[in-house]
């Protein structure tokens, strides 16, 4: 530890959703007491991603992730005070599903992080102007997420830590996760299309109320990024 990631490109479209569904949602599996971060009343931001990683230490693999943006716990903090945190970077997520392509990475992210990773098939194409990514389990498919070419950004060096939650058998871990770079990055206003399939996570999707158009959306051609080793918060006692 930490386990490095020299390489990796995404892209990312942000909705809101229902905070009550996100606490239903949370409360299915966790052990903690995370509070959805609340950016106006009753609704809290989801974020959707497709992430190829191309280097690292876990390998090459695909990853869709859903994640929800949290308070930290034991925080009351006003949607004001959480606003001006977000903006200064100090986020906290939690990784709320966590589809990828490869064996190993699957059990290390379990093992290591409890991160919820299962195995899924994936079709995805960041090359192009609009990105655009597929994710099925099982055959049934997941998702179906594009997003438009955003307007350039400068790219950024240093250390941006961000705190990722994981919920997994009634246990919930705290992971620092540290961006160190990123280049070829482009964002917009809204510019995502969605399409939820019938597959559970799928299903679950549909259930949390999100927002029919997008926040924004982010592509990013190349990231680097580590991941500390996982500290136990709460265990739910059964």
């Amino acid at each position: 530890m930490p386990v490095e990631i020299r390489s990796a490109r995404c892209f990312v479209a942000g909705f809101t959703a229902s905070s009550a569904a996100v606490s239903d949602a949370i409360a299915s599996r966790g052990a903690a007491d995370l509070r959805p971060l609340e950016i106006r009343r009753g609704r809290t931001p989801c974020m959707l991603v497709f992430v190829d990683y191309i280097d690292g230490d876990l390998g090459p693999y695909n990853e869709f992730g859903v994640c929800f943006l949290v308070q930290p716990p034991g925080s009351r903090a006003s949607r004001i005070s959480a606003l001006r945190s977000l903006a200064a970077g100090d986020a906290h997520a939690l990784i709320h599903e966590l589809p990828v392509d490869g064996d190993f990475t699957r059990a290390a992210g379990r093992g290591i992080w409890g991160f919820p990773k299962v195995i899924g098939q994936f079709d995805v194409d960041h090359d192009s102007a609009a990105k655009r990514g597929r994710i099925s389990i099982d055959g049934e498919l997941v998702a179906e997420l594009s997003v438009g070419r955003g307007i350039p950004v400068p790219d950024a060096s240093g250390d941006t830590v961000l705190q990722a939650y994981s919920q997994l058998d009634g246990v919930t871990r705290r992971t620092p996760w540290r961006l160190t770079s990123t280049s070829g990055t482009r964002t917009r206003l809204g510019g995502a299309r969605l399409t939820l399939g019938d597959h559970p996570i799928g299903a679950d999707l549909g259930r949390l109320g999100l927002s029919r158009r997008a926040l924004m959306t982010t592509s990013v051609a190349d990231l680097s990024m580590t991941f500390a080793d996982a500290v136990e918060i709460a265990r739910r006692e059964d």
